[in-house]
């Protein structure tokens, strides 16, 4: 084909014509006849056809703008591969860009990038992507016979059970500060009633002083509107009709968990070896769940390519393509969990708690439908479950679960999950039935026995939890490496006196649950300064401690002044650290908050400190009058975050019998005089004076935090 240039000066001038050669070998003019300088046939034709393949780019360019770039257009074109033998014999059709069965202007549009194919398009090229050579006859939703699959790509899995039932967003955990990363997104907010049991103690279940955040206890909300959303009443009836169990030959999904080091937990490696290599193998072996019912394979290819738009991350087109899906086929359980997975996607990208709970009631759409697979219906609901408790309905969440286990009596795991559920609403009684239940069937279930020897260690039963704690976590199974169960069955041991606690401490930092053995907070952020004790001069603070020791007489005689129990000022600490003896305190700053009621008791030692926001604005500390009586002993502990520094004022201080050990060095108060540490180092008082000892303890931001940082943490 002749470029377009040749095309143009053809038109302004008379070529002269070549001569060719005749079949008897004369050489002939080949253009018009010397009498009249009129078109030979040939000439008209030619004529016409530049005439007629003008007219059709020209007639795109009209519509939108005066003209059209020429050089683009072609470009474009050779882009869509087109056959330029093709569009000069008029078989544009075969370029419908648009889905509407011929060429025309919103094809040109389409090509030209001026405007998106249609969802209708997408999956219909998609559908052809997948396109095998029909079967002689068409299965029958009613035939027994597994229907004949067309091949998919390599780099696409429609239906893992590991994406899309039981790991949201698979491994990312940027949204939480378990590993001392920001949270810039509000937390939920549980109630008194359903966290108290709970309050203040590391590793619990809920969003409390103490308790870190892990990938099965996600519960951060996408923003902080959704605080003020109360919780919807459970949709979920709690009798349900009984659903058949998934076929025999799928078995539930595990995560494998990595090996622990060799060197430090040898039972692990000695029970692996001590199993037969078959059984091995069979556990190792995860079959994919079956969410397809006979129908639904019939039409396995439209609902992989609506699929494949939502794996590459193309969410919004997904969403629109299974919602087409589900108008052609609304008893369709799996377009409809492939839509409420789109949605899911969508809130995800958007950050949008409306979207996610759009998706969260599509759910529970697709669990509904008849004929919807076993296999589907667990995956729908643990994936409704699990968003809820994104939210924060927590309760909802544990109706959602309880349907689950109504329906699959048989699996453990559903069973482990709802004994979670129970635990992040406070109620430790239904948990411990829960995992009760668990263990009289499966005796040797690792999950279930962490969570039973935690909740025994919550109501003090310390030696009972041990061996719980300590079998479960030698189990390796799935859930069990986390920091809370080192961190509890450590304090156990050394509360019964058992130096092997150290050991167990020593595993929990070689897994990467502490920063030492020393020092083992959960809530970190990392590359902090960590040492025990600090000087004035190291934190920055040195006017803080100036104003704190030149008016520590006022501060002493406004603390005196509230301690009499008839006030009730004074409360009983809360956080079960003590072994014997009696210790309160008098709250004036929580979690950066001012406390004020307190501080109208006490307005000069409140006065003093509101110009220190180090002090009034951390978050993650608190500040306080603590009186310890005499005989009283604080087993040795660790404060729940590497974010802060604590320091002591000494107020009344008794001549001896009154120390404090952080780490291995071990130090005593003076009146009018400031003491600094790391309480995310394991550390431990006595009080064997004659009589109490009286201190003001003011939490300040760890120094090396940056303003954002400060501003973006969670509260603790």
């Amino acid at each position: 084909m002749a470029p377009r240039k040749n095309f143009r000066n053809q038109a302004k001038k008379e070529v002269k014509p070549a001569a060719v050669v005749n079949k008897n070998g004369v050489k002939v003019e080949a253009s018009v006849a010397a009498s009249g300088g009129g078109f030979s046939g040939t000439k008209i034709f030619t004529w016409f056809m530049v005439l007629a393949l003008l007219g059709v780019w020209s007639s795109v360019a009209v519509v939108w703008f005066d003209l059209v770039d020429y050089d683009n257009v072609i470009e474009r074109a050779k882009e869509f591969r087109f056959n330029f033998s093709e569009v000069l014999q008029g078989k544009l059709s075969a370029y419908d860009a648009d889905g509407d069965g011929d060429f025309d202007v919103e094809d040109a549009k389409v090509l030209l990038g001026l405007k998106e194919r249609p969802v209708s398009v997408l999956l219909r090229e998609a559908k052809e992507e997948y396109a095998v050579k029909e079967p002689d006859a068409a299965p029958t939703p009613d035939d027994d016979a597994a229907v004949p699959l067309p091949p998919i790509s390599d780099d696409f899995i429609p239906d893992d059970s590991r994406d899309e039932a039981t790991h949201p967003y698979g491994d990312e955990n940027n949204a939480i500060d378990t590993k001392g990363e920001l949270v810039e997104k509000a937390q939920p907010q549980q109630t008194v009633e359903e966290s108290k049991q709970y309050n203040n103690q590391p590793g619990s279940y809920n969003n409390q002083p103490g308790s870190p955040e892990t990938k099965e206890t996600v519960q951060l909300r996408y923003n902080a509107e959704a605080e003020s959303v109360p919780e919807p009443e459970a949709d979920v009836e709690p009798e349900v009709e009984s659903v058949p169990e998934p076929e025999a030959d799928v078995e539930p999904e595990v995560e494998s968990v990595p090996e622990l080091e060799a060197e430090f937990v040898p039972e692990l490696k000695e029970n692996a070896e001590d199993q037969p290599k078959d059984k091995l193998k069979e556990k190792a072996k995860k079959k994919k769940p079956k969410l397809l019912n006979k129908f639904e394979k019939t039409i396995k290819t439209e609902i992989d390519a609506a699929e494949k738009l939502r794996k590459k991350g193309k969410v919004e087109e997904a969403v629109r393509a299974f919602e087409t899906l589900v108008l052609q086929y609304p008893q369709s359980p799996r377009c409809r969990y492939g839509k409420a997975l789109a949605e899911d996607g969508l809130a995800e990208k958007m950050l949008s708690n409306d979207m996610l709970q759009k998706a969260i009631g599509t759910y529970k759409e697709a669990s509904e439908l008849p004929n919807a697979t076993p296999d589907l219906i667990k995956a729908t609901l643990k994936k409704r479950a699990e968003r809820q408790q994104f939210l924060g309905r927590m309760r909802g969440a544990l109706a959602t679960l309880e349907k689950l286990v109504q329906i699959f009596p048989e699996d453990m795991a559903l069973k482990n999950d709802l004994g979670v559920a129970h635990l992040l609403i406070g109620d430790n009684n239904s948990a411990k039935r829960v995992y009760e239940e668990v263990l009289a069937t499966a005796p040797s279930d690792g999950f279930a026995k962490v969570h039973y020897g935690f909740i025994l260690k919550s109501e003090n039963k310390i030696a009972e939890s041990i061996p719980f704690l300590r079998d479960g976590l030698e189990s390796g199974d799935p859930g069990t490496d986390d920091g809370r169960f080192y961190f509890h069955l450590g304090d156990a041991l050394q509360r019964m006196g058992d130096d092997s606690a150290y050991k167990w401490y020593e595993r929990g930092h070689q897994r990467g649950h502490f920063a030492s053995v020393w020092q083992r907070s959960l809530y970190n952020v990392d590359g902090l300064k960590a040492q025990p004790w600090w000087t004035p001069k190291d934190t920055g603070y040195m006017d803080l401690v100036k104003t704190l020791e030149r008016n520590w007489r006022i501060i002493r005689d406004e603390a005196q002044s509230v301690m009499d129990r008839t006030t009730g000022l004074f409360v009983p600490e809360e956080e079960n650290l003590r072994e014997k003896g009696e210790w309160g305190q008098f709250t004036l700053w929580q979690q950066g908050k001012k406390a004020g009621e307190s501080c109208r008791s006490v307005p000069k030692t409140c006065g003093l400190l509101e110009r220190y926001p180090e002090a009034t604005g951390c978050k993650r500390g608190q500040i306080k009058f603590s009186v310890m009586q005499p005989g009283t002993h604080v087993w040795p502990h660790t404060g729940p975050t590497n974010c802060r520094l604590r320091m002591h004022l000494g107020l009344v201080i008794p001549k001896t019998g009154c120390k404090i050990r952080c780490t291995n060095d071990t130090r005593a108060w003076e009146e009018g005089k400031v003491l600094i540490f790391d309480d995310s180092f394991e550390h431990e008082v006595w009080q064997d004076a004659d009589s109490y000892r009286l201190i003001f303890i003011v939490d300040v931001w760890h120094p090396e935090l940056t303003q954002y940082q400060r501003q973006t943490l969670s509260p603790i």
